[in-house]
């Protein structure tokens, strides 16, 4: 079976772009940033996309291109290792959680999609009146799990389509179309009065309360980038295997950071100037998932033409959303294809049933020990598996790789690239591990219990064992 490629490298980028581009910019990155002091959090969360963002992404971009196959065919192949091969399941099963979760919120944006559409014939949005009931009613149940549904149905049909006539083509008109509108709407926003104390919250670089915060904003920074750049889920390494060509992944891994960037940045261009200018509190905002489903629709009910405004933002939304889905639902069916030799058509059908469970169970919101299912899989589960998924690819590019990761990395660059490669794989193999094994501590609160600098020796320790291990054990290696 012949395997596909990319059509054209803009349609490689756009592609990678629009997995980077999705719900993590649009209806996490502005909660989030309220939530951990605006400016601040910006700092630290555009210094992580430079440090450790892009050497990750082309990390995932190395092993992708090198082993031609999904995240279980090229870390078997490139290291021969069944071990690693094992690894790369990892990989398929952080996807189905990833889109088990996704495609539900996907389902609320296509639900207030429809809602504010219907704005613009005379019907007044249901959510206008109290959008913290209306959400609290649609959140969960069968609601959900029809919207779920639907979410999902349209995901399939473009992953069914195929890489180039479907993902390709349509992360081609979505991606642009995302720019477009949140521009347009950032204009707007920024004409709305309050919006510059808003850009004075989010934009104005304070240092001092940098230094002050830093530890504090450094956890769910690092969340944020690997999560908005889809990083440590296998996406960028399935999507880098359909290259069929030498080109410069140093190039096109900061083309593709630097998309994602302007459109997390947009979004809050969009949304804290809208905020102030009714003299609503953006940390007050219903924090967590229904930040964007209460927040901001109660700030629409209260403008002039509010349907039009939210029938655009919401559209918005729902193309980053597909844009991401795609590339989640594409891991698990690349897998299928490439390990067992189904046809596409086939391996969409049967990874669309499991999540069509998985995700109905996250619609319906069951609780087990007082912890709801879709907060479990969408908060620590999803942030933990990023993490320690990341990791392992970079601990896998600097000690199983080694040089063949920076051979594969000058393919098709220029010089500069040639200077670089060696200190970048130093960095991936060796300090990025290190760093995110720190925020992974972090986040589980491990530093409070014993103190900064003895948490960084843990995070030492634990991955030097790790290091050596994968250096010295050959059935690893």
């Amino acid at each position: 079976m012949t395997r596909e490629t990319w059509a054209t490298r803009a349609g490689f980028i756009l592609a990678a772009a629009g997995s980077a581009v999705g719900l993590g910019n649009i209806w996490r990155f502005p909660w989030v940033t309220a939530d951990n002091g605006g400016s601040a959090f910006l700092l630290v969360y555009l210094g992580i996309v430079l440090l450790v963002g892009v050497p990750g992404l082309l990390g995932e971009f190395v092993v992708g291109r090198r082993g031609k196959k999904s995240p279980v065919g090229a870390f078997r192949d490139l290291s021969g290792s069944r071990i690693w091969g094992l690894w790369g399941v990892f990989y398929v099963v952080t996807a189905i959680a990833l889109i088990s979760f996704y495609s539900v919120v996907g389902g609320w944006i296509l639900r207030y999609f429809g809602e504010s559409a219907l704005g613009l014939v005379g019907a007044q949005p249901a959510y206008f009146t109290e959008p913290g009931a209306y959400f609290g009613g649609v959140a969960a149940g069968l609601d959900a799990l029809g919207f779920h549904l639907l979410f999902l149905g349209v995901t399939a049909l473009v992953v069914y389509a195929g890489v180039r006539r479907g993902i390709e083509l349509g992360t081609k008109v979505m991606v642009p179309a995302v720019l477009a509108l949140l521009i347009g709407l950032a204009v707007w926003a920024g004409t709305r009065p309050g919006a510059a104390e808003a850009y004075a919250f989010y934009l104005r670089f304070d240092i001092a309360t940098v230094r002050a915060n830093f530890f504090d904003v450094l956890a769910p920074a690092a969340g944020q980038a690997l999560f908005t750049l889809s990083l440590g889920a296998g996406t960028m390494i399935t999507y880098a295997s359909y290259i069929d060509e030498d080109r410069s992944l140093p190039f096109d891994g900061t083309v593709i950071a630097v998309l994602n960037t302007i459109v997390g940045v947009l979004a809050g261009l969009v949304v804290f100037p809208l905020l102030f200018s009714l003299g609503v509190d953006p940390s007050q905002t219903a924090p967590g998932p229904g930040a964007l489903f209460v927040g901001l629709a109660g700030a629409f009910s209260q403008l002039p033409a509010g349907a039009l405004v939210a029938t655009a933002f919401f559209g918005v939304v729902v193309l980053a959303a597909l844009s991401s889905s795609i590339s989640m639902l594409e891991i698990p069916v690349s897998f299928l294809v490439d390990e067992y030799g189904l046809s596409r058509p086939r391996a969409v059908a049967l990874v669309t049933v499991a999540v069509v469970v998985t995700g109905g169970i996250c619609a319906f919101n069951p609780t087990i020990a007082g912890v709801g299912v879709f907060g479990f899989v969408a908060g620590p589960l999803v942030d933990t598996l990023l993490t320690a998924g990341l990791a392992a690819v970079l601990v896998f590019v600097g000690w199983v790789m080694g040089r063949d990761a920076v051979a594969e990395l000058r393919s098709g660059a220029g010089g500069l690239t040639d200077a670089l490669a060696t200190p970048w794989l130093l960095g991936a193999g060796v300090v990025l591990p290190v760093f995110l094994l720190f925020t992974l501590l972090t986040t589980f609160g491990v530093d409070a219990s014993i103190g900064f600098w003895p948490t960084v020796g843990v995070a030492v320790l634990v991955s030097a064992a790790a290091f050596l291990g994968v250096r010295t054990d050959r059935s690893l290696v």
